[in-house]
Order: C-alpha cells, then structure tokens, then sequence
C-alpha cells in the first residue's frame, strides 16, 4: 500500500536544522497523521505521497513549503501589564486571538523593562527543515477520521 489521500500513515522522524541540530525527533513515540488532511506542512505530505511501508529517505524542506519565511510584521512592543501578574522572560509562549479571531502562539522575544516584545511567526518560520524519515505503516483512514479530518489513535499506536 502507498501513501495517498485517506489513509493514515505512521512515521518515525528525526528533524534538524540548516547546522545539524536536532530541533525534534519521534523517537520510541511514531507520529500518526491522516495524508491530505494538511494535518503536517506541504513540503513533508508531498514527499511522503506514493511512499510504502518500510520505506526510509532524507528530504530537505525550505520555509516556502514549511512554516513560511520570518515576517518581522507580526513582531509588536506590547505593555508588561497585558499579561497581568504574570511573570514574562524571553522565549514563554502564549496562545493570543488574532485579528481574525482564530487562536495564534505568541512568543516573548525580549523583554525590556515594562515594554515586551511578542512575536507571532511560527518558532521554525524561516528555518529550513532536514528529515530524516522511517514508514511505519500505511492503512484506511475509518469514516470517522475521515470525517473529523484527523486520526484518532488509542493509546500512543496509531494502530486501530
């Protein structure tokens, strides 16, 4: 069986920056996603089309086909008292409502005295991503995955 649309496919991944860093790995836990769901980036889903079972490569994947180049745009100063009492360092992440009202993470990126500057782009906008991937296994999609858009694993198998 080959990768294609519905069906649900796990992998096991070691991912590393443009230096060699391991920025995150699968290890012991498979990563489980239903193809053409856009549940992962472009640029892994289409490299992973028509791929079999057992099947084992190397791809490199540039921000364009990832999570998009870094926009300083969505970079602002904020107030140190939008966030209350709490206490803000660099690199804390916070979900935010954006302009259009869906949920974003926000990131401190610096924090001078009472102003902080958050940052909306994804923490890998701009990186360009190198993956080493293991097929795991390949299988249907069941109707309701397939209706909700995503798998639904029991336990930490992707197996049903």
């Amino acid at each position: 069986m080959s990768i294609q649309a519905q069906k649900v496919v796990t992998i096991n991944y070691t991912l590393k920056n443009d230096a060699g860093e391991t920025i995150d790995a699968s290890n012991d836990n498979s990563f489980c996603y239903l193809h053409g769901a856009n549940n992962i980036i472009p640029g892994l889903e289409d490299a992973l089309a028509g791929k079999t079972s057992n099947e084992k490569f190397s791809i490199v994947i540039p921000p364009e086909d990832a999570y998009g180049e870094y926009n300083p745009a969505i970079q602002q100063v904020v107030d140190k008292s939008m966030f209350g009492d709490e206490q803000v360092e660099v690199g804390m992440q916070f979900h935010a409502q954006a302009d259009d009202g869906n949920l974003i993470m926000i990131t401190i990126a610096e924090v001078n005295g009472d102003q902080v500057t958050i940052d909306g782009n994804h923490p890998l906008a701009g990186v360009t991503l190198h993956y080493d991937i293991h097929v795991v296994d390949i299988r249907d999609a069941t109707s309701e995955e397939l209706e909700h858009g995503h798998v639904h694993s029991h336990g930490h198998s992707c197996e049903h």
